[in-house]
């Protein structure tokens, strides 16, 4: 039987207290959850879910999902206003890629992606 990826859909965060996570990812993403339950609350971000799941506990090693971004520096700099804390901060890693994360108020790691080579088709 074989089987492949079809791609990302879904980077579910931790959010131990869920409406202040809720109120926290509305008021930086600019829009309302298309989904809002008391055990998962979901955004649709440019057809991807970012999911905050109350049961969960942010975990060291766990993998990191990158957000594409028009502009690191103003993504890095709106996130840290809203009380991110920086974790690497932004750096060219190639080919007019730029990438950092942070950690949002939760203990989870977002990272961002500038990279003007990737196109969602």
């Amino acid at each position: 039987m074989a089987s492949s990826f079809l791609g990302l859909r879904t980077a579910i965060y931790a959010a131990p207290d869920l409406e202040q996570a809720k109120t926290w990812y509305t008021a930086f993403l600019g829009i309302a959850p298309y989904f809002d339950e008391p055990f998962y609350v979901g955004f649709n971000v440019g057809g991807y879910e970012l999911g905050l799941d109350p049961d969960l506990t942010p975990a060291e090693g766990t993998p990191v999902s990158y957000w594409g971004v028009a502009d690191v520096e103003a993504t890095w700099q709106a996130l840290l206003t809203l009380g991110a804390t920086a974790q690497q901060e932004p750096q060219h890693v190639g080919s007019d890629i730029i990438v950092a994360t942070l950690n949002d108020p939760f203990g989870n790691t977002l990272g961002i992606i500038q990279n003007p080579h990737f196109k969602v088709e």
